[in-house]
């Protein structure tokens, strides 16, 4: 089965962080309602449920293309998403008035976000775009 390799490389791309992102917003959900935690989750929860699972779909495209004249393992490519995502991320919050800790997150978030990203990476992303055979 060799035919269109770019959208199985999509919807390979697509299948880890959807349901992670489900699982995130329905905490978000019960703590804000049930349990009245004062976040206001609602303003910025928009962009990661729309913006991410498609990035990383577009970002598993782009590495199918590429992996033809560049062989760079899978895990580097997906951390290198990290870079493109963190600055959107904290661009989407400072647009929406949302306060985040920028001195908390700085020394500790970007390295622990390069490792999870190469491990989911490297891991389930790789799995997946080899049971698609785009890998």
């Amino acid at each position: 089965m060799r035919q269109h390799p770019y959208l199985r490389a999509y919807m390979a791309g697509i299948a880890v962080p959807t349901p992670f992102l489900l699982v995130v917003m329905t905490g978000f959900v019960v703590g804000r309602l049930i349990y009245q935690v004062p976040i206001p989750i609602e303003r910025v929860i928009v962009f990661p449920m729309a913006v991410i699972p498609n990035l990383w779909g577009l970002w598993n495209m782009l590495y199918v293309r590429l992996r033809v004249r560049w062989h760079i393992p899978i895990g580097i490519y997906g951390a290198a998403l990290v870079l493109l995502i963190a600055p959107l991320g904290f661009a989407v919050a400072a647009l929406l008035g949302f306060q985040v800790p920028h001195r908390a997150l700085a020394p500790f978030g970007l390295p622990v976000g390069l490792v999870v990203y190469y491990l989911v990476w490297k891991y389930l992303v790789g799995f997946l775009n080899a049971v698609q055979g785009v890998s």
